[in-house]
């Protein structure tokens, strides 16, 4: 018994370095974030209520004050007509468009996917997987022409469409039902006479809710950030989604396009403003959907 005791005392001396490293581990990387992720988005807030010149010269964290965010919202509004709501109409309309059909397709697709067994299925597998891990850049080129081929270009469908093709969506389906659906419960509804159809909208789809939503979440939040093949497929400005809408108001900024911008009344604090009336649908909705996300995230997690 007397030989046990510095044994475990060493053993507490080792531990107290060790956690100590830990510590400073978790110290460092959380000052990394703070510096390059929190700190940025704390200025992006406050700017709003500072002039453009007390930007320059104040303290960055520093308040201004809540009627400069009134004035800044009031030459935001009046920016080419209210282009700021036609914007954001867009994007809402785009996105929301694009949603359903992604919903449409994406689900039966991977329910058919991971539940039949057919000629081309493992080819179809790879094909999905490989437009996943694809940039969405490199298609772009393509898309185009094939729009211009069907004379798209310019109209809603030639955002909505595009948009509406998810293979993330159809992987994150087939994961679930390969992984999460009870067999035996589907063999049961066949032997009760269930169609394929039956099975699939009153049983498979009511279980798959939570991986729905993850699905809509991400593929709405895409959609609303999209910027490049909305910017090369729309001419006008009054179709522009709100993140295109954003590179004019920047454009229109003196800051950054001093022969543009000269005479508007467009600066930082309205620049601003309009980054982070973009977000807001999209934190919005985050903040309302948490709870189906994170059951989505921890759907197929465990094999039936």
């Amino acid at each position: 018994m007397t030989q046990l005791a510095p044994a475990r005392g060493s053993a507490r001396l080792r531990a107290t370095p060790s956690r100590a490293a830990s510590f400073l581990v978790i110290g460092l990387l959380l000052a990394v974030l703070l510096v390059f992720f929190v700190l940025p988005v704390i200025w992006l807030l406050l700017a709003p209520t500072k002039t453009a010149d007390q930007i320059v010269h104040d303290n960055p964290l520093s308040f201004g004050s809540f009627a400069q965010v009134g004035r800044a919202w009031r030459h935001l509004f009046s920016f080419q007509d209210h282009a700021l709501l036609v914007w954001l109409r867009n994007s809402a309309i785009y996105s929301a468009g694009s949603l359903v059909l992604t919903l449409l397709t994406s689900v039966p697709a991977g329910y058919a996917l991971a539940l039949t067994r057919f000629r081309g299925r493992k080819t179809l597998l790879v094909i999905t997987l490989v437009s996943m891990i694809m940039p969405s850049a490199t298609l772009v080129l393509p898309i185009f022409l094939e729009l211009n081929r069907f004379h798209l270009i310019g109209t809603v469908w030639s955002v909505i469409l595009p948009f509406s093709f998810y293979p993330f969506g159809v992987y994150l389906v087939y994961i679930y039902f390969a992984t999460s659906l009870p067999r035996d419960l589907l063999s049961a509804a066949r032997i009760d006479g269930c169609s394929e159809w039956q099975l699939f909208s009153r049983i498979a789809l009511p279980l798959a809710k939570p991986v729905v939503g993850l699905v809509a979440f991400f593929s709405f939040v895409g959609n609303w950030n999209n910027f490049f093949l909305p910017y090369l497929v729309l001419p006008n400005s009054n179709q522009f989604p709100i993140q295109v809408g954003l590179n004019q108001l920047l454009s229109s900024t003196p800051s950054f396009n001093p022969v543009a911008g000269a005479g508007l009344n467009i600066t930082i604090p309205e620049l601003s403003l309009a980054i982070i009336v973009a977000i807001l649908p999209v934190l919005v909705l985050f903040l309302f959907s948490q709870r189906t996300l994170v059951s989505g995230m921890l759907a197929g997690a465990t094999k039936e």
